[in-house]
């Protein structure tokens, strides 16, 4: 197995995760977004346009939402110095982003571009949350099994099911704390969607007025929301990163992708589970990628690391992320919750930015803005939401019904 040697993150940028862009009537505004993310990352990367020589976009579904397809082709149209630069649209579901950054990786480990773009971008909220529900769905396979109008509450609500059949221990107090970590962390983020939500004890509980049940035992708490954004990031191979750390005057060298992980399973949720049975995991594939990442970035597991940034779009998933990362043995993600070390003052803090669930989920934006908060983590430049002393940060991105997953490490050496 390779190990990720030689792919550094230079800069990025993520736009405010709360905005809605229908609702402050800016046209055309995926390239709104797309453009945003990409010069914010530029100038913060400190490199010359010019010197980008592929782009990489992740995206979901932007032309059921907008009627927009082709997003690989807004990225040339953002500044002159890109008139004829390569570059492509990647589709996971919620995964989109991380593919992006794959593509990206390999050009640069290939030895093919020095200097690659990574964005991801989306905007959802143009229509009504039902709506937004149906459009989402089209990650499910809905020629093999039927998850009605609400498919990823009711797909996630089957998980949750399943772990408390297999496992037990899990209840929705420890859901509910998951929750509340996430909210308590994007208070602290300027660019997260609910920093000014105002919430009451009766946000979080099983309130059927304040926190209505949405799908089986999932109330409105456990559920991520709609969002609209991007974010980006600037990926160099070791000889471009090199003379960028002496042009600029660091001592060391970059951030880089220590390790990566990706593997895929079938998009229905039941034939995976099916796959599973006799398993000690879950998912099974979704522990893979994650040992992958870990074996190539030489680290023996979430002992190693500072803090990961995970995908709760909803709080069982964030719940079920746990024990396939290794902070705890199988089924028994709830230990982590009780004793707290899954909190900003634990000793793995989970989601400093707030996650999906607080943070917001543009869907195609979410793996690169997990790579962005990586990197801003592990040189110290996360600001109120700097885990102390980072210097590996893991990301955890799956699309669909944990159907398409991707792993990365990133630190500094």
């Amino acid at each position: 197995m390779n190990s990720t040697k030689g792919v550094y993150l230079l800069g990025g940028s993520q736009t405010d995760f709360k905005r809605n862009l229908a609702a402050e009537g800016i046209g055309d505004a995926v390239f709104s977004l797309i453009r945003e993310a990409a010069v914010g990352a530029i100038d913060d990367a400190r490199i010359d346009a010019v010197d980008v020589q592929r782009g990489h976009v992740g995206n979901h579904s932007s032309e059921i939402f907008t009627g927009q397809s082709h997003l690989g082709a807004m990225l040339p149209a953002v500044m002159d110095q890109w008139r004829e630069l390569p570059s492509s649209r990647h589709e996971a579901a919620c995964a989109s982003g991380s593919m992006a950054a794959l593509g990206a990786m390999a050009d640069i480990e290939a030895g093919l571009y020095d200097v690659v773009l990574v964005l991801g971008v989306e905007q959802m909220r143009n229509v009504p949350g039902t709506v937004a529900a149906k459009n989402l769905g089209c990650a499910s396979w809905r020629a093999r099994e039927d998850l009605g109008e609400l498919a990823w509450p009711a797909a996630f609500d089957r998980i949750a099911e399943e772990i408390s059949r297999r496992y037990g221990g899990m209840t929705t107090e420890h859901l509910s704390r998951l929750v509340q970590n996430s909210r308590a962390n994007a208070r602290r983020n300027p660019l997260a969607q609910t920093r000014d939500w105002v919430e009451t004890a009766a946000s979080f509980v099983d309130d059927d007025q304040v926190n209505p049940l949405v799908q089986g035992s999932l109330r409105k708490s456990d559920c991520g929301r709609i969002s609209d954004g991007s974010s980006a990031v600037v990926l160099a191979s070791r000889e471009y990163a090199q003379r960028w750390r002496m042009k600029h005057g660091h001592v060391q060298m970059p951030p880089r992708l220590k390790g990566w992980g990706h593997k895929t399973s079938s998009m229905a949720l039941g034939e995976k589970l099916h796959a599973s049975l006799g398993s000690e995991y879950l998912f099974p594939h979704l522990r893979a990628a994650i040992l992958d990442s870990y074996s190539r970035a030489g680290i023996a597991g979430p002992d190693a690391l500072d803090a990961i940034e995970l995908h709760d779009c909803f709080s069982i998933s964030s719940y079920m992320a746990i024990d396939h990362l290794g902070i705890t043995e199988p089924g028994k993600a709830w230990q982590a919750i009780e004793d707290g070390r899954m909190e900003m003052s634990g000793s793995i803090p989970i989601n400093p930015s707030g996650g999906l669930l607080s943070g917001g989920h543009p869907v195609g934006a979410t793996g690169v803005r997990m790579l962005n908060d990586a990197r801003r983590q592990v040189i110290g430049a996360a600001g109120e939401i700097q885990v102390e002393g980072a210097k590996n940060v893991a990301t955890l991105n799956f699309g669909g019904s944990v159907s398409t997953v991707a792993s990365f490490v990133v630190g500094c050496d």
